[in-house]
């Protein structure tokens, strides 16, 4: 099988990416699992909030933002709320400078939030600009487009060995070897291992673990309505799921590459924080898991060619914005590859230049 671009990881930035790209070529997708986004893509908060990030990335989330509120039901609105206590003032302001958003008196927020504990906040702030993401309904959207261009997806297809060919690359799999004129590293939490096979230089990527707990709704309540909420320098957060409610102690914990699972004494100490600042306790867990966040160093994205051989195509270090950022990075991803100039601004496009990292 051989292939114009083949495309390491199944997850939402590989998935998109296969979209665009198939419009260019032929596309070969590589998943080393049995099903596509498996890992932290299938692990996501699921929230569009494009003020989120370092100015990089909250270029691409406002680039893309278009594309995600012209998908059919793929955004719908949730908005977002940060509580604070009174030490935490310093931390309040500065979250709600970085996001826009409004303060209002904790008695507004405790009507949108019932449960929330008016002898423990003492700031709380609004914003209408932030919308829950169908996940699935988005991935299914660009797998679609890919699948119709005639793309390959394969899973169960771990890559074992990554060999330069005068063509491209050679990858091999427990099923045989695949061949691409491009490779695009889309491995998420394993893009600087699959990097390592293929004798590229890494770029340092880090992956930090973070767990979830889904919990009952508390006393009962209808949280459908309520908003995103945030402790102050997201120490917690929690997030209405289903009916029942998502909460997060929010860590950031560095990883090995793996399945990962969540740290039972994490989850406890972040429940503890989310506990402080409500009126019910918590009773019981619904479900636990945990997902890897994966950074570059300086903690934007990387896409584009690799500095040394321009044959290796790096879309990495999402961290927790793959799904918010994903419609405009593989916009990029087509653009940078076909030649054409990208819609992003110049310093935007220099800033996710994997070439920073000599």
């Amino acid at each position: 099988m051989s292939a114009d671009f083949l495309i390491i990881g199944g997850g939402i930035a590989g998935i998109s990416a296969a979209a665009r790209l198939s419009h260019l070529g032929s596309v070969t997708l590589l998943e080393a699992e049995e099903a596509l986004a498996h890992h932290a893509s299938g692990r996501s908060a699921a929230l569009y909030e494009p003020r989120y990030g370092l100015p990089p990335v909250v270029a691409l989330s406002m680039a893309g933002g278009e594309y995600l509120r012209a998908a059919p039901n793929v955004l719908s609105p949730r908005g977002l709320m940060i509580v604070a206590r009174s030490e935490e003032r310093a931390r309040f302001d500065a979250d709600i400078a970085q996001m826009t958003l409004v303060p209002v008196p904790v008695d507004e927020a405790v009507a949108r939030v019932p449960v929330l504990n008016r002898r423990t906040v003492a700031h709380a702030a609004l914003a209408d600009h932030a919308w829950d993401i169908d996940t699935d309904l988005l991935l299914q959207g660009f797998l679609r487009e890919a699948r119709e261009n005639g793309a390959q997806i394969v899973t169960r297809a771990r890559v074992t060995g990554l060999a330069r060919t005068p063509g491209g690359w050679r990858a091999t799999t427990r099923d045989g070897q695949i061949e691409g004129a491009l490779l695009v590293n889309a491995a998420g939490a394993w893009a600087d291992q699959i990097a390592a096979l293929a004798g590229i230089r890494p770029l340092g990527l880090t992956p930090l673990r973070r767990s979830m707990a889904l919990i009952p709704a508390p006393g009962g309540q209808d949280v459908r309505a309520w908003p995103m909420i945030f402790g102050a320098g997201e120490t917690w957060y929690a997030k209405p799921d289903a009916g029942a409610l998502l909460v997060s102690p929010a860590e950031e914990h560095a990883m090995d590459p793996h399945d990962a699972w969540a740290d039972d004494m994490v989850l406890a100490e972040g429940l503890a924080r989310y506990e402080a600042m409500v009126t019910e306790p918590v009773t019981r867990l619904i479900a636990s898991w945990a997902g890897l966040r994966t950074f570059t160093p300086d903690r934007v994205l990387a896409i584009g060619r690799d500095i040394r051989d321009p044959a290796f195509f790096w879309v990495a270090g999402q961290g927790g914005y793959g799904f918010q950022t994903a419609p405009a990075a593989s916009a990029l991803v087509a653009d940078l590859v076909a030649g054409h100039p990208p819609a992003l601004d110049a310093p935007t496009v220099a800033a996710l230049d994997p070439a920073r990292f000599g």
